[in-house]
């Protein structure tokens, strides 16, 4: 039954507009209509009807209506590529740069830390939890394969990331939401695993942005604001 749902799950298709808009989308937007007003392209009002709508909206389709008018964001947007379903042939080594193991107790890998291009996680009637919120992503491609017997594992990841599952569950579990990151440059997770009597799941954790990537971006907008002055 598991292994039916997850094939079922594979083959329901989500559009880019559908996904579900995150408060980095909305301050992107946001950030979008602010510049408008400065530029005289938006007045008081309208810039004001705008961010409210931002505020409510759901989806990524939706934030895109109010910014759809602006010739700023179709610059600003890059076009949408969904980050692919499995990792590029070569690019992840066989053997783990890293193991997490529990066996009858539990082990978690969390805060700042170098997160590698494969990691290994086993749960043993124990618990694992592998918390990339705040790691460093020297790779744009981690795959990590978790195993759990009579276990449990969890996997949590930065909003601003693409994430990706295959497995499934043998009287267990396999549960991972699929993110797709507005950056088509942006690290991809995989989450392959397999859950015997236990449990594994992979979730982003809400507020939880990618430092390196949004320091990147901030130094983007530092050089076109430079540009903007010296004119």
């Amino acid at each position: 039954m598991d292994l039916q749902k997850q094939a079922q799950q594979q083959d329901m298709a989500v559009l880019p507009s559908e996904l579900r808009a995150s408060d980095a989308d909305r301050d992107r937007i946001a950030d979008i209509l602010r510049d408008a007003v400065a530029e005289g392209r938006l007045t008081a009002e309208e810039h004001a009807e705008r961010v409210e709508g931002v505020l409510a909206a759901k989806t990524v389709g939706e934030l895109e209506v109010f910014v759809r008018d602006l010739p700023v964001a179709q610059r600003a947007t890059p076009a949408y590529t969904a980050a692919p379903h499995r990792p590029t042939a070569g690019a992840i080594p066989a053997d783990p740069d890293e193991n997490v193991v529990a066996v009858f107790s539990s082990a978690m890998r969390k805060g700042r830390w170098r997160a590698g291009r494969r990691i290994h996680a086993y749960a043993i009637f124990g618990s694992v939890e592998i918390d990339l919120s705040e790691a460093l992503f020297e790779y744009q491609q981690v795959v990590i394969k978790a195993i759990s017997v009579f276990g449990n594992i969890e996997v949590r990841v930065p909003e601003n990331v693409s994430l990706r599952g295959t497995g499934g569950g043998v009287l267990g579990n396999f549960e991972v939401d699929t993110i797709d990151a507005p950056d088509p440059d942006a690290p991809v997770v995989y989450l392959d695993g397999w859950a015997v009597l236990g449990n594994i799941e992979g979730r982003p954790k809400r507020g939880r942005l990618v430092a390196d990537m949004l320091d990147r971006v901030q130094r983007k907008v530092d050089r076109s604001l430079h540009k903007h002055l010296d004119r």
